[in-house]
């Protein structure tokens, strides 16, 4: 089986939507990215950090999902990274109440042995050097590395942001994010723009209007699934990212082709996170319900015209 690194924060969280709020539930980039390559045939390990507050049940989760954890350390007397938000009604925007760095803020992130050969890395929103320094740790040239980034670092660490963007085939990043990055209003002109400064493909994600998908002159689109209810979109972006990273890992095919496959998985997958609170359904979900829900993307998306 191919090798999937994954490098990202492992988390709690506390959400506050239209619909409810939890109190410190399960979270973090890797996490969702973790959960959503589980569905896939290959092997992973999340490297990343967590206090020894941080929960055995939680870890054993992971390692219920085949997931290698011996990357994710655990520091004695340390706290875990904490997230506070609440969306707003459209679920489109929200506010930070609190964010706690904990273990994060030391995080020097150390890739186990047998995954330095990883066949695709996919690097989570963290800080640019952190994602540069897993790179550096790699002994064989990834087939792929993936970059997923946010605002936040745009702001305040856009030099290192722009080192590390040099050295991936691919980013993604949601649509008002490419506009900060590159200058540009037209996602089109962003996305030439972004392949400019080093990836190859750019994945820019649009939330409930789906995804774009650009290499050169090539543009595709991945509608997202219509649902009756979306009770909190925390984490959907990493799901999606995991559901890409995992079927090309899957697939060992690296084609702009094979790549629109790819923005349907994950467009897949982040549709069942929506629907629950935190990874609570990312946790209950199995595969019948993976298959069945991509033959109703397949209908939305199909159609017969003669030209």
């Amino acid at each position: 089986m191919n090798k999937l690194l994954i490098v990202g924060t492992v988390a709690f969280d506390a959400i506050e939507t239209p619909f409810g709020k939890t109190d410190k539930i399960l979270g973090g980039a890797g996490t969702y990215i973790g959960l959503s390559a589980s569905f896939f045939n290959l092997q992973s390990a999340i490297v990343s950090v967590v206090g020894d507050d941080f929960p055995q049940e939680y870890l054993d989760l992971l390692t219920e999902r085949n997931i290698d954890i011996s990357g994710l350390e655990v520091v004695k007397g340390g706290k875990t990274f904490f997230w506070s938000g609440r969306y707003h009604n459209d679920l489109n925007s929200r506010d930070t109440l609190d964010t706690q760095l904990n273990v994060l803020a030391d995080f020097q992130p150390k890739v186990p042995e047998n995954y330095k050969d990883a066949d695709v890395v996919m690097l989570g929103n963290l800080h640019p050097l952190v994602q540069s320094s897993v790179i550096d740790q790699m002994t064989t040239k990834p087939k792929l590395i993936v970059l997923d980034t946010m605002n936040f670092w745009m702001d305040c660490a856009l030099p290192e942001l722009l080192d590390v963007m040099k050295r991936v085939d691919v980013i993604t990043i949601n649509d008002e994010e490419a506009r900060q990055l590159s200058g540009e209003y037209s996602l089109v002109k962003a996305a030439a723009k972004i392949q400019t400064m080093g990836p190859k493909y750019v994945v820019i994600k649009k939330g409930e209007h789906g995804a774009l998908l650009f290499q050169d002159q090539q543009i595709f689109f991945a509608p997202a699934l219509p649902l009756e209810e979306v009770f909190d979109p925390t984490g959907a972006g990493d799901t999606f990212a995991g559901g890409f990273a995992g079927f090309i890992t899957q697939s060992e095919n690296i084609s702009f082709e094979n790549m629109k496959n790819a923005i349907i998985y994950g467009s897949n997958l982040a549709s069942f996170c929506v629907e629950k609170f935190g990874t609570e359904r990312m946790v209950a979900l199995d595969k019948e319900d993976v298959v069945s829900r991509l033959e109703q993307f397949k209908s939305l998306t199909q159609f017969d015209i003669e030209i």
